[in-house]
């Protein structure tokens, strides 16, 4: 008979080997769930990416298809350049930049808008520009938006000395009907002026005042 101990100690040990073997089997059976589990995810990523390969390749070449792509503006439409003078007589939108700039002189050009009672324009003057001395029936505004003319008024208009205003970017001159002025650009200027009725010498070109260069008669229109 063995002793007590020793039957003891080796019920202990088989004991332990049952349960070791037991745990064994226990994270095989696990490991190989797992095992399953990555395969069939595997597989329905493959799946899916070639799903959308198909779709891809029904809609045609895309940029991740290795293929370059020149991307094709639609295109320019050149549209017609507005006169330089444009009456207008019904609601119409307009911009400065698409209509032509009458040259008058070298130094001077304009563009022109205007209705049955007043005028609209924009005066270019480069420096050392003379305006002669003038007067007319229409009443005036100027609005400098860049630049500054220099303005004789009334007898100093045809006496241009010591007597003047200047009217720099951002100011406005009223100018009365018949009231008499002369102009010289400071710096290369553009002058907003509103006429009120609008200037017909203007319209007809008869300004040969501007064009010539020579003071107009007093009294005069142009």
């Amino acid at each position: 008979m063995l002793p007590y101990d020793t039957l003891a100690t080796f019920g202990a040990g088989m004991l332990f080997c049952g349960w070791m073997y037991w745990d064994l089997r226990k994270e095989n059976k696990a490991a190989a769930a797992r095992k399953a589990a990555l395969t069939a995810l595997q597989a329905q990523t493959a799946a899916a990416r070639a799903s959308a390969a198909a779709v891809s390749s029904s809609r045609g070449p895309t940029a991740s298809s290795g293929l370059s792509f020149v991307h094709q503006p639609p295109p320019a439409v050149s549209l017609p350049s507005l006169p330089s003078s444009v009456h207008m007589t019904d609601v119409r939108k307009l911009s400065w930049d698409d209509m032509a700039v009458e040259e008058l002189t070298p130094l001077i050009g304009r563009r022109l808008i205007y209705t049955e009672k007043q005028m609209l324009a924009h005066v270019y003057l480069k420096q050392g520009a003379i305006v002669p001395a003038h007067d007319h029936v229409n009443e005036q505004i100027t609005y400098i938006l860049s630049g500054a003319l220099r303005f004789w008024i009334g007898e100093h208009a045809d006496n241009p000395g010591s007597e003047y205003v200047d009217v720099r970017a951002g100011d406005v001159l009223v100018i009365p009907s018949m009231v008499r002025h002369r102009a010289e650009a400071l710096e290369d200027t553009l002058d907003v002026d509103i006429f009120n009725p609008p200037r017909q010498d203007w319209i007809d070109k008869s300004d040969n005042y501007l064009r010539t260069g020579e003071p107009m008669s007093n009294g005069g229109q142009g």
